[in-house]
């Protein structure tokens, strides 16, 4: 693809989008069969997000926030996935787009920042050469000494000290934090519109997480670009997030804006993992708020709410016969819960 074509595919997709939302998914759901039939890890999820906008989706592990979000970028095989519902990339429709045309989208329009910086870098290849291949992938037309100087500009924009020379480094020459701010320049090397950081600050000391979410929010204003955040710290999503949603076994049970989540939590669990939080100002040596038990096996989802077995406000009868529908329970909130109505008809209290 030559640069025009590029910038062509981003013209496009950003232009489609328009005001709306330029990332829109609405009811996906992703299966993979196993010997004992389909095992659902994503169940009819939808949300939207718009250019210059920061989503956070938060969850205990197990809850299905990083498969959903592969999905995004067409990373799931299809001989070993089933997916269903829509996904939409500022206008153009995802799922079942061929191999040759999402290539086109991902890294460019959109680009994923993995967890683990030190699995997703190759150890035998150096710095500078993974993040040139990224940007060769889509700038067919520049050439090695383009693409390592740009290499060096990306590094020196997330902050790695002597971007000149530490390119030449492998990735175990890094820290920790360093390999992180690589991570970021790889995703950013093509200037996607749409940027995924999968729990970006995860076995980061406090300063590091710090800085890494500093420089985050700096080159979103930068670039004004759409931006998933993914992580179990409500923290994080606190300090990065416009918009939130919690997701429990594949399932999302509350989404809304950020300050409304946060002071006014609705569903259950929102409330449980908010309480969960240290405070500054809590009594030393209190004992933590905890949630009971823990995220069933999606091979073991519990009938009804799949909540239900960890929930303070269980009802017999309801909540473990009846799964609730996500409704709005306020001017911008929506919650899967039987305590804001929707009980069915003949249901226990």
């Amino acid at each position: 693809m030559t640069d025009a074509e590029r910038r062509d595919v981003k013209r496009q997709v950003e232009d489609t989008s328009g005001d709306d939302a330029f990332l829109v998914v609405e009811d996906l759901t992703v299966r993979f069969p196993t010997e004992d039939g389909l095992l659902t890890a994503v169940s009819e999820l939808s949300y939207q997000v718009r250019m210059g906008e920061t989503l956070g989706i938060v969850g205990e592990s197990g809850s299905g926030k990083s498969v959903s979000s592969l999905a995004v970028l067409g990373l799931h095989d299809p001989k070993s996935s089933r997916i269903s519902g829509s996904i939409r990339v500022g206008g153009t429709e995802v799922i079942g787009l061929s191999e040759s045309r999402m290539r086109k989208l991902r890294g460019n329009a959109v680009s994923m920042i993995f967890q683990d910086a030190l699995a997703a870098l190759h150890p035998f290849y150096k710095i500078g050469g993974q993040l040139a291949e990224a940007y060769l992938v889509h700038h067919p037309d520049a050439t090695k000494r383009d693409a390592r100087r740009k290499a060096v500009e990306l590094l020196d924009r997330v902050g790695i000290p002597q971007p000149d020379r530490r390119v030449d480094d492998f990735p175990h020459q890094f820290s920790g934090g360093m390999r992180q701010r690589a991570m970021i320049a790889m995703g950013l090397i093509n200037d996607p519109s749409l940027l995924i950081a999968d729990e970006p600050t995860t076995a980061l000391d406090v300063t590091v997480q710090a800085q890494i979410l500093d420089l985050l929010q700096d080159l979103q204003r930068e670039f004004n670009s759409a931006v998933i955040i993914i992580t179990h710290d409500l923290g994080v999503i606190a300090e990065m997030a416009d918009e939130v949603v919690v997701m429990y076994l594949g399932r999302v049970v509350e989404k809304g804006p950020v300050d409304d989540i946060f002071h006014n939590p609705k569903h259950p669990y929102t409330r449980a993992l908010l309480e969960s939080i240290p405070s500054v100002n809590a009594t030393p040596r209190m004992k933590l708020p905890t949630i009971s038990g823990s995220i069933p096996h999606p091979y073991a989802r519990p009938a009804g709410c799949p909540f239900y077995p960890r929930c303070p406000s269980f009802m017999p009868g309801t909540c473990d016969k009846f799964e609730p529908e996500l409704i709005h329970v306020g001017d911008r909130q929506d919650a899967a819960c039987f305590l804001y109505g929707g009980v069915p008809a003949g249901a226990g209290r």
